[in-house]
């Protein structure tokens, strides 16, 4: 009896679902299909890849040079002035001692941990040549700027005494300018530390504007430790009608605003174009002097 109860209650209850899945069927309208995954056009943004060598990073970021709005005029009787320096001498020696070979007027640059480096400035002053000491300074990337450089991590006083070292490497040098320093340029705390230890020595700084964040000059300026900044990188490339095109860029920049700061490096290219060059750009009107004359000279 209990059994025939329960099987009563048990086919009751599927029919009940029968009728009402029956009822969902006919009054339920078809589905639609799900939508496919959502397609969102995104622009793809590839990161710029680091910089690994002193060429690529000048690439990236080196800025042009700052031309007044209104070309200079020149007082009559003068000329547009063009200093001329030549960055790290002293490791290619062949190339550093064709570079001594170059007019009295070239600025050499050299680096303080070139071999012989009392030997090869002694030459270099006795030809007649201002020195200026390349300090190595840390660029953006993975370059390495050699021994002693100043870093961003150092401690005030390690920047201080591997500044000092530098500057003690040897003499008769008028002024600094930096080897890279892209990062290091722009970061004011070790600037400070630097200019400081260049007016305490009676020297000039040359920023080589390796960055256009430098704070070299401006901190220089307020500082009033005498200061020059760079126009025209002669040789990023050192294909021939490159470098040309950079000397001829350097005659603009002169005309435009009275002076003109170039920097080049004891290459072979560089050297044969500016043996080529110098003559013919004096025939033209330019006076070329020493990077000190030009030290807080005009729109400096």
């Amino acid at each position: 009896m209990k059994k025939s109860k329960y099987a009563g209650l048990i086919g009751w209850l599927i029919a009940a679902a029968s009728s009402t899945l029956a009822l969902w069927l006919v009054f339920t309208p078809p589905l639609t299909p799900p939508p496919g995954p959502l397609r969102v056009k995104v622009e793809q943004i590839r990161e710029q890849p680091t910089p690994e060598t002193e060429d690529q990073q000048l690439a990236m970021i080196v800025p042009p040079p700052v031309l007044p709005e209104h070309p200079f005029t020149l007082p009559p009787g003068h000329k547009p002035e063009i200093a001329i320096i030549i960055d790290d001498m002293g490791l290619n020696l062949s190339g550093s001692r064709r570079a001594v070979k170059l007019p009295r007027f070239v600025t050499l640059s050299y680096m303080p941990y070139a071999e012989r480096l009392d030997e090869q400035t002694t030459a270099a002053h006795e030809e007649g040549h201002e020195l200026l000491l390349h300090m190595p300074m840390e660029p953006i990337g993975r370059e390495d700027p050699g021994p002693g450089a100043l870093l961003v991590n150092l401690s005030a006083d390690q920047v201080r005494a591997r500044l000092d070292h530098a500057l003690d490497s040897f003499g008769g040098f008028d002024g600094v300018n930096n080897h890279m320093g892209s990062k290091f340029t722009a970061y004011a705390p070790g600037m400070e530390i630097v200019v400081g230890e260049l007016k305490k020595r009676g020297l000039f700084f040359l920023d080589s504007r390796t960055s256009a964040k430098s704070v070299g000059a401006e901190i220089a300026r307020k500082d009033n430790l005498p200061t020059v900044t760079r126009d025209v990188f002669l040789d990023d490339s050192l294909a021939p009608e490159a470098i040309r095109a950079q000397l001829a860029a350097t005659e603009r920049v002169a005309t435009r605003k009275g002076y003109a700061i170039a920097i080049g490096h004891p290459h072979e290219a560089t050297l044969k174009a500016l043996e080529e060059w110098l003559p013919d750009a004096e025939k033209r009107g330019f006076e070329f002097v020493a990077a000190h004359d030009l030290v807080n000279g005009p729109n400096q």
